[in-house]
C-alpha cells in the first residue's frame, strides 16, 4: 500500500457535498459510459433548472426523459426527490448514524443498491472504513498488488479480500481509494 500512495502523492479524496446530488448522479452514470453519463448530466440540469429534489419533482417525467434518461431512470430519480422531500431521506441525520443504519435507508430507494450506498458513504460523506466488495475495481486491484493476479471472483475469492483488507482499518476506504489509483491514477468523483 506504502508503494501505491507515494505513486500518487498529490491526488485526494474529495466530496460533491450535497447528498441529493450525488445520489441523482450516480442513478444517472448507472451502466452508462462516463462520457454518456457527463452529457446527460448536463441536459438534466438545465433542463430542471434547479437539481433540488423539490425542482426535480415540479418536472414533468418527459421532461427528464428527454435528457436522455430511461423511464426507469426517471423513476429512480423522482423517488431519490420523494424520499428527501418527505424526510424519509435526512442528510442532516447521517453524523449520527452508522453505515450500515444510511446503507439501509438508501437502499429502500428504488435504484439504489449496496455498491451505489457505498460510494456515497466514501465519495460524500467521506467515511473512512467503508469496503466495497461488490466494486469490481476494487476486487481487481486486490488482486494484482496483493494475490498475484489470482482471481477474486465469487464468496471465496470476496474472503480472501476481507482477509487482505483487515490490515487497512479503520481506513479501508482511503485504501480502496488507492487501489482505484493503481489501475487508473485520474481520480473519480460521485
Amino acid at each position: 500500500m506504502a508503494g501505491i500512495i507515494a505513486a500518487h502523492p498529490r491526488v485526494k479524496l474529495q466530496s460533491r457535498g450535497d447528498a441529493f446530488v450525488t445520489l441523482a448522479r450516480s442513478i444517472v452514470g448507472q451502466q452508462i459510459s462516463v462520457k454518456a453519463a457527463a452529457a446527460i448530466w448536463l441536459r438534466f440540469c438545465a433542463a430542471c433548472g434547479e437539481t433540488t429534489p423539490k425542482g426535480i419533482l415540479r418536472r414533468r417525467p418527459t421532461t427528464l426523459r428527454r435528457c436522455g434518461l430511461s423511464d426507469r431512470k426517471v423513476e429512480y430519480i423522482r423517488d431519490l426527490a420523494a424520499h428527501f422531500v418527505s424526510g424519509r431521506v435526512d442528510p442532516s441525520r447521517f453524523g449520527a448514524q452508522d453505515d450500515e443504519e444510511i446503507i439501509a435507508e438508501l437502499v429502500d430507494i428504488r435504484g439504489i443498491g449496496r455498491w451505489t450506498a457505498e460510494m456515497f458513504l466514501i465519495f460524500n460523506l467521506l467515511r473512512p472504513n467503508v469496503l466495497p466488495l461488490d466494486d469490481l475495481g476494487l476486487l481487481k486491484a486486490v488482486s494484482l498488488n496483493y494475490l498475484d493476479g489470482e482471481p477474486v471472483l465469487g464468496r471465496g475469492g470476496r474472503v480472501r479480500v476481507e482477509q487482505v483488507a483487515q490490515m487497512w482499518a479503520p481506513w479501508r476506504s482511503v485504501a480502496t481509494w488507492y487501489l482505484w489509483r493503481s489501475l487508473d491514477p485520474i481520480p473519480v468523483t460521485y
